[in-house]
């Protein structure tokens, strides 16, 4: 049976709670910035009372940090279909826009999140959405490489951390567009120098 048939009404009405939270705060993130974000206008934003977001969540970080999971998880899971399904260099882009595009909203909205989900590498979450991937595409994915711990850790932290420090510059006024192509090409030219090594490594006799 689905997961969202088993739910019981009390567990449907808290995953309900949860999500207008969320919802509440990348609104008042993005109209009024981290800076004025609290617990209280979180609550009165989402029709709750303090005491009821309390319940769930022991601070606007612990808010914040679930919003940056969840993107996260998004991201991670569309780039795994991808790689499944399309293994060439071409889907390098479809990676790259899903990286660019999954953490939404406003320059300042993405820093935050972005900063929420890397404060979260202190407990090993960064570490637990890497082996989630690889294990999602083990078996599954025919690429044109092979990729180790090591080499898939570089293609994903890479771009995710570019993307970061592009949401932690608007001044420097960085086309998306050109940033696209930029990072295209790093993440292409990456995983060609891999193909290169590899093929070179299968010839040796």
């Amino acid at each position: 049976m689905a997961e969202r048939q088993r739910r019981t009404p009390r567990q449907a009405r808290a995953g309900s709670t949860i999500d207008a939270i969320l919802d509440a705060t990348f609104q008042l993130l993005e109209a009024e910035g981290v800076e004025r974000l609290t617990t209280n206008h979180i609550a009165a934003r989402a029709g709750v009372s303090i005491g009821t977001l309390y319940q769930y969540f022991g601070s606007k970080q612990d808010i914040l940090a679930l919003i940056a999971q969840r993107r996260a998880e998004t991201v991670r899971d569309a780039i795994a279909e991808t790689v499944i399904a399309r293994p060439e260099l071409g889907s390098v882009r479809t990676i790259v826009r899903a990286l660019m595009h999954g953490f939404e909203g406003s320059p300042a909205t993405r820093q935050v999140l972005f900063d929420a989900l890397f404060h979260q590498a202190d407990d090993g979450m960064l570490a637990r959405h890497h082996q989630v991937f690889l294990a999602s595409i083990t078996g599954k994915a025919r690429l044109e490489v092979e990729l180790s711990n090591e080499s898939a850790f570089v293609l994903t932290h890479a771009a995710i951390g570019l993307l970061r420090a592009a949401a932690a510059e608007p001044e420097l006024g960085l086309d998306p567009m050109v940033l696209e192509d930029e990072l295209v090409r790093l993440m292409e030219a990456y995983v060609a120098a891999l193909a290169t090594l590899q093929a070179g490594r299968r010839t040796k006799p």
